[in-house]
């Protein structure tokens, strides 16, 4: 069953950022490499799996690129910024092992490649450098930042099992869990930058801002893509969300918009875990009757007007211009 997305505007990009981070983030990556050198052969093979597969960086990226709107002329950007990407990888190894994913970015999840076991105490390393790495930055306050991020990730993770094939979870409730469990590390990766500098608080709460707001609108936009984007883009099987019974704005939109038997076939198919060949298309065509899927954007689109007006306190600038671009990307992205 086909589904039409109100994605806009087609053409959006984050290239003006990317170029305005290369120099950057070659030593970011440079980094990385370092970092995850071991002579315990496994670390260096698993984590390398998913640094090199091909993820965007966005969370990186806006570390340096929120350093360089505040001015900052240092170094130490770029150990935040390689310790918010091993946040996130390490992030990735653990939901894989507590979601039984199979796929991760097109490529077997490397819990099926070198067990469950590997993947948890690899993401562990990553973490435990991610740490060393924010300490020898010097800065207590973008410690305290990062460090709190991974607690609330955490929390959201165990959030996300408590609401875990429960229909009757509430869309404060599912927005709660992705505030922690998503936007958060999008939060602390952009405030972490102008920590670095001596600008007003006031600056570095708008960066704050624009980072959990994107992040808001990048998941809600993933809940979407897992119904309508193409596996081959995505990197993983459409309906995989469907089909490991999570629970997404456009599954909580259209239980609470459905009728007595719709709701019985969400409860069937995610709670119980009964579902047939034909549910997927099934659960496509209530999400098109109650207009789930474009709610569920224009729900990320109203996130992404809040990230870009809290960029409004800085001057005109190129990389001002860039991250405004990221947003319109985030919104409107096809994978």
């Amino acid at each position: 069953m086909a589904v039409v997305i109100p994605f806009s505007p087609a053409d959006a990009t984050i290239d003006r950022l990317v170029e305005a981070v290369t120099p950057d983030m070659q030593r970011v990556n440079a980094e990385i490499l370092t970092r995850t050198g071991s002579e315990v052969t496994m670390i260096p093979e698993v984590a390398n799996h998913l640094i090199s597969s091909g993820g965007k960086r966005l969370r990186p990226m806006l570390t340096l690129a929120m350093a360089n709107l505040t001015g900052y002329s240092g170094d130490g950007h770029i150990k935040l910024a390689a310790a918010v990407e091993f946040m996130h990888t390490a992030t990735l190894l653990h939901d894989d092992v507590v979601d039984e994913s199979d796929m991760r970015r097109g490529r077997p999840a490397a819990r099926k490649v070198w067990g469950n076991e590997a993947s948890v105490l690899v993401g562990d390393f990553l973490l435990g450098q991610a740490f060393k790495m924010m300490v020898e930055v010097g800065s207590l306050r973008a410690l305290d930042i990062l460090s709190n991020a991974a607690a609330v990730i955490a929390e959201g993770e165990v959030m996300q099992l408590g609401a875990a094939k429960n229909t009757a979870t509430t869309e404060d409730e599912y927005l709660a869990v992705i505030r922690a469990k998503t936007a958060e590390l999008f939060a602390a990766a952009c405030e972490v930058g102008p920590v670095l500098t001596n600008r007003p608080k006031a600056e570095h709460a708008a960066c704050r801002s624009f980072g959990m707001n994107l992040g808001i609108a990048f998941q809600l936009v993933d809940d979407v893509l897992d119904y309508g984007g193409k596996s081959a883009k995505l990197g993983k099987n459409v309906g995989d969300d469907f089909r490991e019974g999570k629970i997404t704005l456009p599954v909580v939109l259209s239980f609470r918009r459905g009728s007595e038997s719709e709701r019985a076939f969400w409860s069937r198919a995610l709670e119980r875990g009964e579902i047939t060949d034909s549910d997927l298309e099934t659960a496509l065509g209530l999400m098109t009757k109650h207009r789930a899927l474009e709610d569920t954007i224009k729900r990320a689109q109203h996130y992404g007007a809040i990230a870009r007006d809290a960029l409004a306190l800085f001057p005109a600038s190129d990389m001002k211009q860039a991250l405004e671009e990221a947003v319109d990307f985030c919104t409107a992205r096809t994978h």
